[in-house]
């Protein structure tokens, strides 16, 4: 699980970004579930889940969107990268 949360974030900013396109957008559902569940988050896995059955409606646009204007999936904050 972390293997793959780590290949995600250490993508280069392209790849990223066209992971964030229509179908390929469930990388980032996964991406959000497996991070909520090793950060032991009920509330962000829920969204997690959540964001399975909207990432193919409207989700990967602001996804899209999120990671053009601020090198990161439309999401919560981390809070350590917030301190930054």
């Amino acid at each position: 699980m972390q293997q793959y949360l780590d290949w995600m974030t250490g993508q280069s900013r392209l790849i990223r970004i066209l992971l964030c396109i229509w179908i390929a957008d469930i990388t980032w559902a996964v991406y959000r579930i497996l991070k909520a569940i090793n950060e032991k988050n009920t509330v962000h896995l829920v969204f997690g889940i959540i964001w399975v059955v909207l990432g193919g409606t409207v989700a990967w646009i602001l996804d899209l969107i999120w990671m053009i204007a601020f090198d990161r999936i439309f999401w919560f904050k981390d809070e350590a990268k917030a301190a930054e």
